[in-house]
């Protein structure tokens, strides 16, 4: 049996501040800290060990697999990363705060920007300093493979590619992976396992800093799933996330 573990990163400083963030690059907050040391003592706990692991370009993500691996004393393990785990790219939401956007814009739109899977944010201009255009991390990546504004389907496309061809590929020399990425990220990844449809991965929350563990057979056919909290615990946080763009 193989074991991918994914990770969504702790609370960011944007995520306390209920704020669009995507591809902005925001820090941990305090409590995301935490929440990746829990997450580093949650998988010794349940004995699970990864032998490679994964992230964005990100520093939310990165620091959180940092701090995850340096509580299980496994600094020294190899890590990939790749822009193509970054976070959805939210267009010129970003940095706009969820909730005053319902009351400009109202519930059922900001809705279908965060979680529609067809439908784009608003789109940035190429010059926006927003624009990873202009951030040099992305420097060799071809302009036409950036986004300015994603839907949900189109984040998954840009992540499919990159999760086939080296994270399933990794298990030709690994069993336990870890990847830590985002909330959309990581969705498209859950969708692809679970063979969800759209509809019902709209609606499935990824809480941050919880370990969620997907044990595969051999063929890397899936086999079962698991959030390593317990209930009440995850109840909590998966409707944390679903109220981020309530009234």
């Amino acid at each position: 049996m193989k074991k991918l573990i994914l990770i969504r990163h702790g609370e960011s400083e944007w995520n306390k501040l209920n704020l669009f963030t995507g591809w902005t690059d925001v820090d941990l907050s305090d409590n995301g800290i935490n929440e990746a040391k829990n997450a580093g003592k949650a998988l010794m706990e349940n004995n699970l060990e990864p032998q490679i692991c994964f992230t964005s370009y990100l520093k939310r993500a990165i620091k959180t697999l940092n701090i995850v691996l340096d509580t299980m004393n496994l600094d020294y393990l190899p890590v990939e990363k790749s822009w193509r785990l970054n976070e959805k790219h939210y267009g010129a939401l970003q940095g706009l705060n969820k909730k005053e956007t319902v009351d400009k814009y109202g519930e059922e739109q900001v809705l279908l920007w965060r979680r529609g899977y067809e439908v784009q944010s608003p789109i940035l201009a190429e010059d926006d300093k927003r624009s990873p255009f202009n951030d040099k991390r992305y420097k060799d990546v071809p302009r036409n493979e950036l986004p300015l504004t994603e839907s949900l389907h189109d984040c998954i496309n840009r992540i499919m590619p990159f999760y086939h061809e080296h994270i399933l590929k990794a298990f030709d020399k690994y069993d336990t992976i870890l990847v830590a990425a985002h909330g959309n990220s990581l969705r498209g990844i859950v969708k692809t396992l679970k063979n969800m449809s759209s509809d019902e991965i709209i609606s499935f929350n990824i809480p941050t800093g919880i370990p969620y563990v997907f044990t595969l057979d051999d063929k890397l056919n899936y086999v079962k799933d698991e959030f390593l909290a317990d209930k009440e615990t995850l109840r909590k946080q998966m409707e944390k996330v679903a109220n981020q763009g309530k009234k």
